[in-house]
Order: C-alpha cells, then sequence, then structure tokens
C-alpha cells in the first residue's frame, strides 16, 4: 500500500556568532588539482564550512597567477575578480587574462558572508590547459616496427639534455592505447591504464603530466611504455598493429621561455618489453585474455644502466588519419581498493584456487616462490564457480614466464590489461604462494564516492552496498560498461538504467563528460545512434539505449548545476528525434532497421523467466513511453535554454504521444497495459500516460497482478528497474518496493546474495556474467525514499534539496549523506513506536523543503509546540520530532 510521508518541523539549532569558515575542496572543471585541462575558460568551484553551517556567502573574490609566488592580493597577473556580489560556488568562469596551451595557473579565493565578514583566503588550488590545437602538437605518431618482433607493448625511449633545471617541466602524451611514463628510471605518477576510452575513428585523448621533479640538469632517460587496449586491429581508425604515441615535452624557465625539450620523431628508439596480449585477447565479445609476461625479457628496472642493456630499434614513424586530439576531461584510473586473498585450495599437485572474497574489477600482484627458468604459470579468472567447484569460463588468461634469476619470488603484476572476477586458478606451481603475497587491485576512475547509506534492515544495506560495489567495478576508462569481462561496452541501456544510481552514490560529473563526448562522436549524418559508445562494432539494444543522449545529459545538469551540458547536447538530441520521427508510423515509434553499427531492437531486457520481453505489444509501449520521458525532458530542457517554442512542441507532441499511448494499448476490460507486466503498467502511469480517472485502478490491478501473478516479486528487467524505482519514489509506494526488496527467491536481490553475490547479475537466475549492469537502478531508492534527499528542479545541482523520507513497515532507522557541489547533505532518522526523531543537515550555499503530507500530533521544535508544516530551510543543522497519527 502506499505509505504516507511523514510531517516536519524543524528548528536550526546553531548560532550565528563567531563563524569559523574554511573555504575547501577548490576544483577546475570539477577537477582537483588537474593538468591539461580541454579549456582556456575554466570555471572553477568551492564549497564552504562553517560550525553548523550557520553563515551565507554573500560575495566572493577570486586570485589567479601564473607562478605561485604570485598568487597574493598585490601580485596576482592573470585575474583578480575583486568583490563580486554573489552566492554561487559552483563553476565560477574564469574572467582573467587570456590563457593559452600549456599555461600553468594557480588560483585561490576568499568570500564575504552574510554578515560583511570577508574569510581568510583559502588554500591555494593549481590547473593547467591542456594542447588544445592541432598546431600545438610538435612530433609525429611512433610505434614499433612490426619487423623487429612483437609490437603490442613496446617501451619507446628518447635520451634529451636540459641545460637547467626548469621551472616547470610538462609532458603532453596522446598515446593510441595505453602508457606508462618513466624518466630516469622512476615511474610517473600513479595512474594505470590511461587514457580513458575515445572513438578513435573520430577522437583521441591526451594527458598532461608535471614531471619537473622527474628531471635533472644534463642528460635524461625518458621511456614510455605502451599497451594496446581499445586500439586493435579492424576497429575504427586504427591503423596499426600495435599502440602508437605522439608526444612531448615543453620546459618553462626562469624568465617565462617555453622550449619543447623533446618530441617525437624518428629519432625515438623503440624495444620488446616481455609484456604482450595473450593470442586470443582481439577485444570483442568473450575475447578480451589477458596478458603473456616473459620475465627473461621484461625490464626489471629502467634506468639507463638498465635500459643500454637491451635491445633497441628506431622508432617506426606512423601516418594517422587526421582525428580530434582533446585533453582528457575525466579522472585517470587507479586503484581504488586492495583486497588480499581470503582462501587458497590445492586442486591438484601444480593447480590452486585463489578466493579473494569479493567480486571485482582490475588487477593482481603475486609473488610466486622461487622457480627454476622458464617455468610456466597460468592464470585463470573468474567471476563464479560451477556447481562443481570449477571456474565458469570468461575467458580471461594470463601466463607468466619465469626468469629462474635465483630470487627468492618473481611478481607477476598487470599493467595493459584488467579482468572481472572473484576466483583465480594459478596452474603450473610446485608449492602455493602464501596469501599475504596475493593481492587484487579494484582498478577504477578514479572519481569520488559522494554517498553513504545505512538502515536497521540488515537485508537493505546487504542490497545497497552490493549496488555501491557493482558501480565501481564497472567504470573503469571513463565511462560505464555492461560487464568488463564479456564485452566491455558503453551500452546506453545499461547507463541510462544506472545513471541516477550511480550519479547519486559517486561524483561522476568528468566521467559523464568522456563518456558524452564519445556519444556525440559516434552518432551518424542522419541522426542514428549505435547502442554503446565508443561504438567499436554492433551491439544490441533499442530506443532506451539510444535516448541516453537526452536522458544522461539532463540527469548531468540535474545533480551537478552544468547547464553547459544541456547547451552543448542539445542539437545532438535534436538531431536523434529527427531519425525517431523517420520510424514513426500514425504517431508510433515502430521498430527500425538493423544496420552496421546496431542490431536489435528492445523494449526491457534480461526479465526473469515466465516474462516475454519480445512481444510487440510491449516493445511497442514501452519504446514510445521512453520517447514520451525525451519529450518530458526536452520540454524542460528547451525552456532552461530559452527556446521556449520548441518547449512548447515538445509539450504538445507528449500530449499527443499519451493519448495515443493510452488509447492504443490500454485494455478497459481488464484495466491492463499490452501485456499486463509491471513495466507496461508503470510505465505509462510514469510518463502521465494514464488519465487521473484511471490512475487508481491500473495502480491497484498492478498491486494485485505482483501479489498473484508474480509472487510478490519485482518481475522486470534492465528498463523496468529504474521505471518502477522513479515511480514507487514519486507516489510514495514504499511499502510496495520494500515488500518485493525483501523477497528471498528468485528473482530478487536476496536471491542474489543468498546465493553468493558481491556484485549484480546479468540475469536474475544467474546466467553469464555474475558482475553486470543490468540492475542497478534500484539504488537510488535506498537515498531519495528510505534517506528522503531528492533533487529538485528548480534549482539544480542541489542547491535546491527535497528531504521527505519515506518509512516502510520494517524499517525503524536509516542514515544517508549525500555530497553535493556544495557539501554534504545528511538525514537521520529514527522511529521510536509512533515517536519520529530526525537530524537534518543542509550544506551552505544549499536550501531545503520539507515536504509534509500527513497530520501529527505532540510536535515539538527545540522543546516548544508549534503548527508549521512544509518547512524551508536554508543551510544548517536541524532537529524536530513528533508523534505520528494513524490513518
Amino acid at each position: 500500500m502506499k505509505k504516507p510521508f511523514i510531517y516536519l518541523i524543524i528548528l536550526c539549532l546553531c548560532s550565528c556568532a563567531n563563524k569559523s569558515v574554511v573555504l575547501y575542496d577548490l576544483t577546475c572543471e570539477n577537477l582537483v588539482n588537474p593538468y591539461g585541462i580541454a579549456t582556456a575558460k575554466p570555471r572553477i568551484s568551492w564549497k564552504i564550512n562553517a560550525q553548523n553551517n550557520d553563515v551565507k556567502q554573500k560575495g566572493y573574490r577570486i586570485i589567479v597567477a601564473s607562478k605561485p609566488q604570485l598568487l597574493n592580493e598585490d601580485n596576482a597577473d592573470l585575474w583578480d575578480s575583486g568583490i563580486v556580489e554573489a552566492s554561487e560556488s559552483v563553476l565560477i568562469k574564469y574572467a582573467g587574462k587570456k590563457l593559452s596551451s600549456g599555461d600553468m595557473a594557480y588560483w585561490k579565493v576568499k568570500i564575504v558572508t552574510d554578515d560583511g565578514t570577508e574569510t581568510g583566503w583559502s588554500n591555494a588550488a593549481s590547473f593547467s590547459v591542456g594542447l588544445l590545437e592541432a598546431s600545438d602538437w610538435k612530433g609525429s605518431y611512433i610505434g614499433f616496427p612490426k619487423e623487429n618482433g612483437d609490437p603490442q607493448c613496446p617501451l619507446m625511449r628518447k635520451q634529451f639534455d636540459v641545460a637547467a633545471k626548469p621551472v616547470t617541466a610538462l609532458i603532453h602524451v596522446n598515446s593510441l592505447g595505453y602508457h606508462e611514463i618513466y624518466i630516469n628510471g622512476k615511474r610517473v605518477g600513479d595512474e594505470v591504464l590511461a587514457p580513458a576510452v575515445s572513438q578513435f575513428d573520430k577522437r583521441s585523448l591526451s594527458k598532461t603530466y608535471d614531471i619537473t621533479q622527474y628531471l635533472v640538469k644534463g642528460k635524461n632517460d625518458l621511456v614510455v611504455w605502451l599497451g594496446r587496449g581499445w586500439y586493435q586491429s579492424g576497429l575504427p581508425g586504427v591503423v596499426y598493429d600495435g599502440p602508437l604515441l605522439k608526444a612531448q615535452i615543453v620546459t618553462t624557465g626562469k624568465d617565462g621561455k617555453k622550449t619543447v625539450a623533446a618530441q617525437t620523431d624518428n629519432t625515438w628508439q623503440a624495444s620488446e618489453s616481455g609484456y604482450t596480449l595473450t593470442g586470443d585477447a582481439t577485444w570483442r565479445p568473450h575475447k578480451f585474455g589477458g596478458e603473456r609476461i616473459d620475465a627473461n625479457i621484461c625490464p626489471s628496472a629502467l634506468y639507463t644502466t638498465e635500459n643500454d642493456k637491451r635491445q633497441w630499434f628506431p622508432a617506426l614513424v606512423v601516418n594517422v588519419p587526421k582525428h580530434e586530439v582533446t585533453p582528457q576531461t575525466t579522472e585517470g584510473n587507479r586503484t581504488k581498493t586492495i583486497y588480499k586473498a581470503q582462501n587458497i585450495k590445492q586442486l591438484s599437485d601444480t593447480v590452486y584456487l585463489v578466493d579473494f572474497g569479493k567480486c571485482l574489477t582490475g588487477q593482481v600482484e603475486i609473488n610466486f616462490p622461487q622457480m627454476t627458468k622458464n617455468k610456466v604459470v597460468t592464470l585463470i579468472f573468474s567471476d563464479n564457480l560451477n556447481k562443481d567447484g570449477k571456474l565458469a569460463d570468461r575467458y580471461q588468461k594470463d601466463y607468466y614466464i619465469s626468469s629462474g634469476s635465483g630470487k627468492k619470488r618473481e611478481t607477476f603484476k598487470h599493467k595493459f590489461n584488467y579482468h572481472s572476477f572473484r576466483y583465480l586458478e594459478i596452474s603450473g606451481l610446485e608449492s602455493a604462494p602464501a596469501l599475504d603475497d596475493m593481492k587484487a587491485m579494484l582498478v577504477g576512475t578514479d572519481f569520488r564516492d559522494a554517498s553513504s547509506f545505512e538502515c536497521s534492515d540488515p537485508d537493505m544495506n546487504a542490497i545497497h552496498d552490493m549496488l555501491k560495489n557493482t558501480v565501481q567495478c564497472l567504470t573503469l576508462g571513463g565511462y560505464m560498461v555492461d560487464c568488463n569481462h564479456i564485452e566491455r561496452l558503453g551500452y546506453g541501456g545499461d547507463g541510462h538504467a544506472s545513471t541516477v544510481t550511480a550519479q547519486t552514490m559517486f561524483d561522476l560529473a568528468p566521467l559523464y563528460s568522456n563518456w558524452l563526448r564519445a556519444w556525440e562522436d559516434c552518432i551518424r549524418d542522419d541522426g542514428g545512434l549505435p547502442h554503446t559508445a565508443p561504438n567499436p562494432y554492433p551491439a544490441g539494444g533499442g530506443p532506451y539505449w539510444c535516448a541516453f543522449i537526452v536522458s544522461a545529459p539532463w540527469s548531468v545538469y540535474r545533480n551537478y548545476g552544468d547547464i553547459s551540458v544541456l547547451e552543448h547536447y542539445y542539437p545532438v538530441m535534436l538531431q536523434w528525434l529527427q531519425y525517431v520521427d523517420k520510424y514513426t508510423v500514425d504517431g508510433l515509434l515502430r521498430r527500425w532497421p538493423d544496420n552496421n553499427y546496431r542490431n536489435w531492437y528492445l523494449g526491457d531486457w534480461a526479465t526473469p523467466k515466465g516474462i516475454n520481453q519480445t512481444l510487440p505489444e510491449t516493445i511497442d509501449l514501452v519504446d514510445n513511453c521512453v520517447i514520451s520521458e525525451c519529450y518530458t525532458m526536452l520540454e524542460k530542457i528547451a525552456r532552461l535554454l530559452d527556446k521556449n517554442d520548441d518547449a512548447a512542441l515538445f509539450a504538445e507532441r507528449k500530449k499527443i504521444l499519451n493519448e495515443l499511448l493510452h488509447s492504443t494499448f490500454f485494455n478497459v476490460d481488464s484495466a491492463v497495459y499490452a501485456t499486463g507486466t509491471q513495466i507496461d503498467m508503470v510505465y505509462p502511469m510514469l510518463t502521465g500516460a494514464t488519465p487521473d480517472s484511471l490512475t487508481k485502478d491500473v495502480e491497484n490491478k498492478l498491486f494485485t497482478e505482483t501479489a498473484n501473478r508474480f509472487n510478490g516479486h519485482l518481475a522486470t528487467g534492465l528498463v523496468g528497474v529504474p521505471v518502477i524505482t522513479e515511480w514507487t519514489v514519486n507516489t510514495g509506494n514504499v511499502d510496495f518496493m520494500y515488500n518485493m526488496l525483501k523477497k528471498r527467491e528468485y528473482p530478487g536481490y536476496l536471491y542474489m546474495l543468498d546465493n553468493g553475490a558481491t556484485a549484480t547479475w546479468e540475469h536474475w537466475n544467474g546466467e553469464r556474467s555474475r558482475i553486470h549492469n543490468c540492475y542497478n537502478g534500484i539504488g537510488s531508492w535506498f537515498y531519495q525514499a528510505l534517506g528522503g534527499i531528492r533533487l529538485s528542479d528548480d534549482a539544480p545541482g542541489y542547491r535546491k534539496i527535497i528531504i521527505q523520507p519515506q518509512i516502510p513497515a520494517g524499517v525503524t532507522w536509516a542514515k544517508t549523506t549525500k555530497e553535493t557541489p556544495y557539501g554534504t547533505v545528511s538525514t537521520s532518522w529514527r522511529l521510536n513506536g509512533k515517536v519520529f526523531e530526525m537530524e537534518v543537515i543542509i550544506p551552505i550555499g544549499s536550501t531545503a523543503v520539507v515536504i509534509t503530507h500527513q497530520a501529527v500530533n505532540n510536535l515539538t521544535v527545540n522543546g516548544s509546540p508549534s503548527n508549521a508544516q512544509n518547512v524551508e530551510l536554508p543551510s544548517g543543522k536541524y532537529l524536530m520530532s513528533y508523534t505520528i497519527v494513524s490513518e
């Protein structure tokens, strides 16, 4: 049944006197101290902290300088904004002197509070501008000459002189494939699997690194280690059978003069590294293979003395077709969590099974016991064990060939590939590695955790934690994939379904900046979109997959307050809608054709057994509801962009489509839409296609069918999960969702957990992938319903927050936090019998509306009775309590 919402009355407990204000979390383009940003007109942000959040920003002053020593009020040479009267602290546009490619900038900020007091200056932050124009690049693309050996993972070397230690030195790297940088034997940075993904026939990405500390006066030795990654033969834009490199080092002297100290050309040298991809690693479905590491060839160090012992060949200059080269806009990949081996089991004389205790995507580092020379060790990875206890074959296999150097141990460590796994089978060892000698590293885009959730129901906590782990497993490389071990594709359907969850749990503005650019690069001239981006080859999906180009920018705007995303992608959205119109017949979208970049035409996907997702009636209903949702978003986007004629057109098209949806798919006699499945019943109500006069009847039919036909289970697939989630949150049907989540039998999340899951599956019954993106759309429910923290379209980026906890029977307390562009919002509530207490913290810069819908007794604020309802709250810390009145 629908659960009544809560009446709330809240009082700010904080004092406005003696404020101690700290400015923190300074970012540029949503990144912390980034090198090589993709614009010369960046946007900067900061957050404000004070005791009990009891201040307001009334103004700010920003200073920007070209050198750290100039970063003061008197000498800032790039920009001094002066005091600007404004309360905004998010994405403030730089308005100083013109910046150019390669420029460094240092900045800090102070604010004026509501009582007219100026704060102290923040700590300094910095950024550098990447190479923005094609003419900025001086070098050529180079690779390993394949007539001299294996070109897959070569070492590229250049020795160069530096006359004097520079003030700053930056290396700009544009690799087609992965890269790691070593200077004078030292690894530069700690990123792995760089850069992020891109559509190679349209775009490749550059990265910039500060290498000042690595250089010495005189001769320097630079080695760039390359790996193929997605730069695989036969894929769009790939022109060579190995990775390629374009790079240049730019130094800045004390006089401010910039010098290109080194650039890629035919004077570089190339050497085999001892790392290669396995023969089946073609980076197609089921063929991501692994790495073959020959310790006899692999360098133990990359110092000059060791480099000189290697065999080097002249680098090959390769002609690469013209394409966009743009700086990477998302964080790099890093090791985020390390898991120790939990158990090792000997299967035979030389075969061992290792359990790391949790599903993850990433790499391993293993110290093997002493071995004789040329011993071959095989490592096979899987996310699951079959019923016979053997690994489910995920085609993830690595090989290590020992050097027999006499050392007590030899070490295997991934470099340019990764796996999704929990279990590892090691064969070829005469004795087992110690548990402490094996570790698995969760690797992913280095975005920040932005949430926490815990409640009184351990089942809800377990589901939430499984979902959160899954999202982290699927976001390596600046995009979100379906699964990393089988397809490794950025499916729009999976992204569409999981975006609200992912952006609630994590700070993903930079990641979506990168991923959305890939979608723009993949659209065809006629407006057709693939089902994945990047789009290396055809993949299955349907309109919901393509509609990611509308829903994702809209979600980015709502979560992060960045209207430039809407401005940029609005024309792309319209281009795709023209394609939709081409296949609209008598007002309804019908099947469009398969082609060389896309196949299938789905409605829902990965539904439980017994639900036929292939029936034309349900496909047409779902897909046209998708278009109706797009019209809703586009109307709002158009109004924000002052395109009121467009907005009126979208409103009218939605009205006509909704009327057609209802008249075409609603059966008056049975009170069901289409096939009567949960998605068929809920989606028309969510889009507004169901007339108000029939909503209650349809809702009751949904409840009846769920109880009788589906035995109380959540009986839907990839598309249906987020649709039902959003509808239950919007309508307050918290018990309906909660009771479905509590089901332990198939299908359900607890069924997964009870069968050993630590990440969500591709199918409810566990077929294929055990680390997948099909069912993660439920994740936002924990924050929006139980936590009661919701976005408002009136002021995006959590500038205005809706507080509206929904309490199902069975949950007595919940603690929830959400990091926003302005700081942390949190709710902590507890229900003792019918007495409800809640603490709310609203970050400085935000306001909140506490929505109340139910009468209460004994409402007290700080011990005093009150009759107020629907409270408008400024930033601050609040406490309230009352007694709930039964209906």
